[in-house]
């Protein structure tokens, strides 16, 4: 617990001790005829007391806001209607219990308030902790501790178990697992050697890693995302702007609503030849202010979306506003890029065809003849066959451009490429069954059977996509791949709309023909990765970026981030958002029909302070706490 919310505490234990003893030693009744002011000063010192513990922070506040001049806020009303009504019971009834009980119970609702903050802030505070202080940089054979800041692109770094990454790079030697819940929200630990990009945020948990790094400390991945949650409460959703101009006129009009009811009933009666009853229409216009407190919707609804962004982030989903927050639960379209958003981005080999050989053998043969080539499909031969390479075995190596590898392995002629190749060399060769690209192999002349490389498809894609179909979200794919690859990835996963071989300006172009073609509040979400996207990210209502393999670019141009580039995560976004934009409109309904009726009743005279106390403060305890259901996103 803090500090602050400590003394709020301790103010309340004291403030209601000393009125329960002012109840028990003190009598406290109406003003007697002739009573001196020392003597009902006196009477009332315990109360007076107890009033002063409870109200005076909120006093000081209400006074400094008058000097600056904002007098219409939610401590002059406390203030004022407590005040009149501890002046009341001094001069008239003797009764103080409800001008303390005003402050009491309205501190009582600042304390909660206060505990759904912080357990929203501890939310995120979790990523800010990622925040490393120092790097380690060997010097003389000695670990020396330096500014983060201070590191330059390929210095080499040293990271000891228990210790966090600070700067983005490659391992260069050891072996580790990192734990990246704070990033990803996932709680399993990721295993990393070396060749393996590490990202800043990340602790190491058992063995040295020496790593390189590949960005500035001020670009890497810890900094964008401290800066994403720094920058997200500036973006105000339009519930929030509705509620502070609602408040900011609101307020004054029930001020003078309050003064009024004070005044014109009594002048009225005056004038009638009537008793004014001063009293009892000052006491109905304190009892109509504290009813009349905006409280409940000035805290509860910042404070939902604060807590639903808060829970968010604990599940590695970065929401960078409360807008963003409202119109996620609007989501009626969510349009996809393939290669890394629903597919892992990597060729990987998927099946090895048509071979007279064992498959391990074929590999190898692949991976020989492929060695010294650079081409993504070769790193993917290479890493399937997953063993170090002699390359003494290899020679006469001849790269064939746009066809291509000739190669003599162990004294044998091998060809290694595509469909081209193989019609050149006039060797007859096999088609496959599968999508996806075919690497086709022939030795000494006869052909070998062929070797399928794939993107392979994200194991939560599938029910990602079902997910958003259950919402009742269409589902739209756009690549720059093949129309038969893209068609193939499209029906494995269940999306219908698909659309392939698009450059970047044909994206912009189809996400601005589906938005057009939206209906009433619908929106349409985009979802990628890669620095093409980064056009259509910005486009989009909301967009999305892939921010554990995705581009800075398209982390910089989205609205979300998923840490862990999981799409099953894109349906969660939604469902978070929709809970917290239905807690907000429940606390506006909440409090705004509580206090309709018991302002009415408190003008006819028919509410007392206690109603007004439970219309107040009581509405505000209830919708703090229904606030804080917005933190709890775990099974949503």
């Amino acid at each position: 617990m803090e500090t602050e919310q400590k003394e709020t505490l301790i103010r309340i234990f004291t403030a209601a001790l000393l009125t329960a003893g002012a109840h028990i030693f003190m009598e406290a009744g109406p003003m007697k005829p002739g009573e001196s002011l020392v003597t009902r000063l006196w009477e009332s010192l315990p109360y007076l007391a107890a009033y002063a513990v409870i109200s005076w922070n909120i006093l000081i506040k209400a006074w400094k806001n008058i000097w600056r001049g904002q007098v219409f806020d939610e401590n002059f009303l406390m203030a004022v209607a407590s005040l009149g009504a501890f002046f009341l019971g001094f001069f008239q009834n003797g009764e103080y219990t409800e001008a303390i009980a005003v402050m009491l119970f309205y501190q009582v609702g600042e304390l909660f308030e206060d505990y759904a903050v912080d357990k929203s802030r501890r939310n995120i505070s979790e990523l800010m902790d990622i925040c490393p202080d120092y790097a380690n940089i060997e010097e003389n054979g000695q670990l020396v501790r330096v500014n983060p800041d201070d590191v330059a692109v390929g210095t080499l770094i040293v990271v000891q178990p228990g210790e966090k990454v600070p700067i983005d790079g490659v391992v260069v030697s050891g072996h580790s697992t990192l734990n990246t819940a704070a990033l990803t929200g996932e709680t399993l630990p990721l295993d990393v050697e070396a060749g393996m990009t590490v990202v800043s945020g990340s602790i190491n948990q058992q063995g040295v890693l020496k790593i390189c790094t590949s960005k500035e400390f001020c670009d890497s991945t810890v900094s964008k995302i401290l800066d994403l949650v720094e920058d997200a409460g500036s973006r105000k959703s339009k519930s929030e702007n509705f509620i502070s101009k609602f408040a900011r006129y609101y307020t004054p009009i029930v001020c003078c609503s309050a003064l009024a009811l004070s005044l014109i009933p009594p002048l009225v009666r005056i004038f009638m030849g009537l008793d004014p009853f001063w009293s009892s229409w000052i006491y109905r216009s304190l009892t109509f202010l504290v009813i009349s407190c905006p409280c409940a919707l000035v805290l509860s609804v910042p404070l939902t979306f604060f807590a639903g962004i808060g829970g968010a982030s604990h599940e590695g989903i970065l929401i960078k506003g409360s807008n963003y927050m409202e119109t996620l639960s609007q989501a009626a379209v969510v349009v996809m890029d393939k290669t890394g958003t629903l597919t892992k981005g990597v060729f990987e080999v998927v099946g090895i065809h048509h071979s007279p050989v064992e498959d391990h053998i074929l590999l190898e043969w692949a991976a020989l003849a492929e060695n010294a080539s650079s081409h993504p499909i070769s790193k993917s031969l290479q890493k399937a066959y997953g063993k170090p390479l002699d390359r003494s075995r290899v020679t006469e190596i001849e790269e064939l451009s746009g066809r291509g590898i000739r190669a003599t392995v162990d004294g044998r002629s091998v060809l290694c490429g595509n469909a081209k190749l193989m019609e050149e060399a006039g060797i007859s060769y096999l088609p496959c069954h599968q999508v996806g690209t075919l690497v086709h192999m022939a030795v000494d002349g006869i052909y070998a059977g062929h070797i399928l490389i794939a993107d392979v498809i994200k194991p939560h894609a599938a029910r990602a996509i079902e997910e958003l179909k259950k919402q009742g979200i269409a589902a739209v794919m756009l690549t720059g791949d093949a129309k038969k690859v893209a068609e193939k990835v499209a029906q494995e996963l269940g999306i219908s709309r698909v659309y392939s071989e698009l450059l970047p300006e044909d994206k912009v172009t189809l996400l601005e023909k589906i938005t057009q073609q939206k209906k009433g509040n619908d929106k349409v979400l985009f979802v990628g990765d890669g620095i093409n996207d980064a056009p259509v990210l910005s486009l989009a209502d909301v967009g999305i970026a892939m921010g554990a393999m995705g581009s800075d670019a398209a982390i910089e141009a989205a609205d979300v981030v998923l840490m862990d580039d999981d799409p099953l995560k894109i349906g969660k976004a939604i469902r978070i958002s929709k809970k917290c934009v239905s807690i907000v409109h429940q606390n506006i309904y909440l409090a705004i029909g509580i206090k309709v009726i018991v302002l009415i009743l408190g003008a006819l005279g028919l509410a007392n302070m206690w109603m007004a106390i439970f219309a107040d403060t009581g509405v505000l305890i209830m919708a703090v706490m229904n606030a804080m259901r917005a933190l709890f996103v775990k099974k949503v």
